[in-house]
């Protein structure tokens, strides 16, 4: 039974949105075999409204052997690796070549009560990937093709109120959207909205600033729908709240009256004295309350986080509220170890809080639109975010795609810049690609005229085709060109949309054997080609790409630069460059799948963040002959560094503006040990050769979990010797027992060449490798709630207990 909350402050249900993730059926269907897929294309029969053939979605039908699953849901990351499969998307047994594992259905059962009655009732999917039909008792109300847009169906007239409802939903997951890995199924969350017949809703309200000063002016509007059988006269009041709840600052439209089924907009502004202005250091929202009064009474009500904060795009650069300020940006794909693309929003959270603490200031939903709930993360905790539509294309679908992508994130105080596309090589030097990118852009004005777009070029120079037509030039690496462009463009500003692309593996040290050529890629790589694994340092890229300190030095102090987007914060499944199977997960991050950091990351935090950075890497447990030369990288954003060797000096170096430091050290067991200056102070690190594994630890990144089924921990799960000191190449089994009212979902170590599994059905023994010292476990909390114990075990290492509430 479905719960309908009164409003605190109204006392009456005015709109609800009630969350409809737990309790659902699932069973895989047959891309090619109707017998295996519920007789769907037998049955599906469209010449009448309701068919005695669609009887899977009927009400009746026995759904009772399917598993039950919560949302959000990703099958494919159940599946296991095939060499059949797609490179681009990690060889899972997924697509057309394995029509068995393609389709995937869905059944939710729900109530009405009859006090409901009379309100229009509305079903939201916020993402299924993709190609998803969707029934409600047995009437076909919808087809949505895109995988990463939500879409919503009116299902007023087909709900019954006091008896049982069921929405039923077939899943095609046999073509892909990108080439990366995609995930299959409801990966989102799916909603039952509850409004009055005059209405707006959360797309059609729109509020952003025009001014700040002594006060801020702010413009609203909202898009009122007449869904009654007569004229209606209404009138629309907005406030604004401060983060303290209190009401500062009011408007009331005028009466206005519209027809049945006639829709209109109002727009007003509105004053904020002494605005609190949000930015990435101090993220400050405020709330827009649109009331909707109709005839005395309240007829909707919506609530709007945003932000005050003013973007201007400059040939000398960007201004975030009239300050300069670089982009400091990271690239990122939606799927993470163990869980695949179903993130619950706690994990959304933690992986912004990952890169916030790395020192970005910038988020790029390459290349896709991303879950909402990363907007909302990036709104709380200050992360701008460049928000990409799929694909360039002013078609129906697309144009579709792209408009639903604005109205549903426009509100968002962190999104300050749209992307039209991306490396459309066929295209994107056409007039073609001209005429497109100038409808887009059109577009995007219409609906927000508060930001601009651009577009991820791969063109070095060039100002043809969409280079032509968009208003900030983005640069796809071929820095090379930018000093040329800049001269003979001086008036557009200019952003690196992609940059960076170096490869490396978490916690791998190799001999550096430069080959030109890894898995048939031309490029500069460290590899260890047998395992498929990479240099973990700042050497090695492919043919477009270029090392960190090579891109950031370029860029760091160019005025006009608006600065980039690093490919790519995290490792994601797929694109295993350069290497192909057994390799099923790309290398390209400055942190690997689970959030564990490789050494690159230390690069940037050194020049991100404040904060003194000074690290040192390989780690020291080498399996090397005493004498061997290593060649020992120091990250550090200090003045100057000198590095010790079991208490012996090996010499005092300068830190040099946008790069590293660098020694050659014959091995010997021991502690390497730095010791840097900063402002006067004294900062040392260092690394020891351990003993032996001797106990688990375990690391969750918080012990509180909401009941409900919507939270999660992410517990990080590491190995010390005697002293408690970690050992960085510990590789032990280690198994997990979980007891109490939560679940693992997944698993995960961050090796790209790890063929163990993600997820394990009740019952199963749930187990992991140690990569490199590290692995992962993710829990997902119960209905209930109550005391949670995880317990780690392993032949021959002390076992660790964690206990949450």
């Amino acid at each position: 039974m479905l719960l309908w909350l009164a409003h605190p402050i109204y006392g009456q249900a005015i709109r609800e949105h009630i969350l409809l993730d737990n309790g659902w059926k699932f069973s895989l269907g047959h891309a090619t075999d109707p017998t295996k897929d519920l007789f769907y294309r037998v049955y599906n029969d469209f010449s009448k409204t309701l068919s005695k053939g669609i009887n899977f979605s009927s009400i009746d039908y026995d759904d009772s052997a399917w598993q039950t699953v919560d949302l959000p849901h990703d099958w494919a990351v159940t599946l296991p690796f095939s060499e059949k499969g797609d490179w681009s998307h990690g060889y899972k047994a997924l697509g057309s070549t394995f029509p068995e594992h393609s389709i995937g259905w869905y059944r939710k059962t729900f109530d009405l009560s009859k006090s409901e009655a009379g309100k229009r009732i509305e079903l939201q999917f916020d993402g299924i990937f993709r190609d998803s039909r969707c029934w409600v008792n047995g009437i076909y109300v919808g087809h949505h093709l895109s995988g990463y847009t939500g879409i919503k169906y009116d299902i007023t007239d087909l709900v019954h109120f006091g008896k049982p409802n069921v929405i039923t939903v077939r899943v095609d997951a046999t073509q892909n959207e990108g080439w990366f890995y995609e995930g299959a199924g409801i990966y989102r969350h799916v909603w039952l909205n509850s409004y009055n017949s005059v209405h707006s809703s959360p797309e059609e309200v729109f509020i952003y600033t025009k001014s700040i000063g002594k006060q801020a002016e702010m413009h609203a509007e909202a898009t009122v729908h007449n869904r009654e059988t007569s004229s209606q006269t209404f009138q629309v009041e907005w406030s604004i709240l401060n983060r303290e709840k209190k009401v500062i600052a009011t408007h009331k439209s005028a009466n206005t009256t519209f027809a049945p089924n006639e829709k209109v907009t109002v727009k007003s502004n509105l004053n904020i004295p002494n605005a609190q202005l949000w930015d990435t250091e101090h993220p400050y929202l405020y709330t827009l309350t649109t009331k909707i009064i109709s005839n005395g009474k309240t007829t909707d009500l919506i609530h709007t986080r945003f932000g005050v904060r003013t973007f201007s795009y400059q040939p000398d650069g960007f201004y975030l509220n009239g300050k300069k300020m670089k982009i400091k940006g990271v690239c990122v794909h939606q799927d993470h170890a163990g869980v695949g693309t179903a993130l619950l929003d706690e994990l959304q959270y933690y992986r912004i809080g990952l890169l916030k603490a790395m020192g970005a200031n910038a988020y790029r939903t390459a290349h896709h639109p991303h879950s909402p709930a990363v907007l909302q993360a990036c709104d709380s905790l200050g992360l701008l975010v460049m928000d990409e539509t799929r694909l360039l294309n002013s078609g129906r679908e697309y144009r579709q795609q792209f408009e639903d992508l604005i109205k549903r994130d426009r509100n968002h105080a962190s999104v300050f810049m749209w992307c039209i596309g991306n490396e459309e090589e066929k295209i994107q030097s056409t007039e073609t690609g001209e005429r497109i990118a100038r409808t887009l852009v059109s577009l995007q004005q219409h609906l927000d005229p508060s930001r601009v777009s651009t577009y991820g070029a791969n063109v070095g120079n060039e100002n043809e085709g969409v280079s032509a037509a968009i208003p900030v030039r983005g640069f796809n690496y071929n820095l090379y060109g930018l000093t040329d462009y800049e001269k003979t463009h001086p008036n557009q500003p200019i952003i690196g949309t992609e940059v960076a692309s170096t490869v490396g593996t978490r916690g791998v040290y190799l001999p550096e054997i430069v080959l030109d050529k890894a898995g048939g890629y031309s490029g500069h790589f460290v590899a260890d080609t047998l395992r498929a694994y990479l240099l973990d340092q700042d050497k090695s890229y492919p043919s477009w790409a270029s090392q960190a300190q090579q891109w950031y030095s370029t860029t760091a102090n160019d005025p006009r630069f608006m600065g980039g987007f690093v490919w790519t914060g995290f490792d994601y499944r797929g694109e295993p460059t350069p290497f192909a199977w057994p390799n099923i997960s790309s290398h390209f991050g400055v942190m690997d799948v689970c959030g564990f950091p490789k050494n690159v990351y230390y690069y940037y935090k050194a020049h991100w963040s404040e904060s003194p950075i000074l690290h040192i890497a390989p780690h020291w447990n080498l399996n090397l002959p005493q004498g061997t030369v290593v060649k020992v990288w120091v990250y550090s954003n200090t003045e100057e560094v000198e590095l010790f060797l079991n208490g012996k000096t090996l010499g005092k170096q300068k830190t040099p503006a946008f790069g590293h430091l660098y020694w050659e050290v014959p091995y010997e067991k021991g502690t390497l040990k730095a010791v840097g200056t900063k402002n006067g102070k004294r900062i040392t690190s260092e690394i020891t050769t351990t003993e032996k594994p001797f106990a688990i630890v375990l690391s969750p990144h918080k012990t509180q979990l909401k009941a409900g089924k919507q939270d999660a921990v992410v517990v990080n799960v590491s190995v010390v010797d005697k002293k408690g000191r970690e050992v960085p190449n510990a590789d032990a089994l280690i198994q997990f027992q979980l007891t109490g009212d939560a679940r693992i979902i997944g698993v995960g170590n961050g090796d790209p060449s790890s063929h163990e599994k993600d997820t394990f059905a009740e019952g199963e023994r749930v187990e992991r490798k140690l990569f490199n010292g590290k692995c992962q476990v993710i829990i997902r909390s119960g209905e209930k709630g109550g005391k949670v114990q995880l317990r780690a075990i392993s032949n021959g290492l002390k076992e660790a207990v964690v206990r949450m509430n």
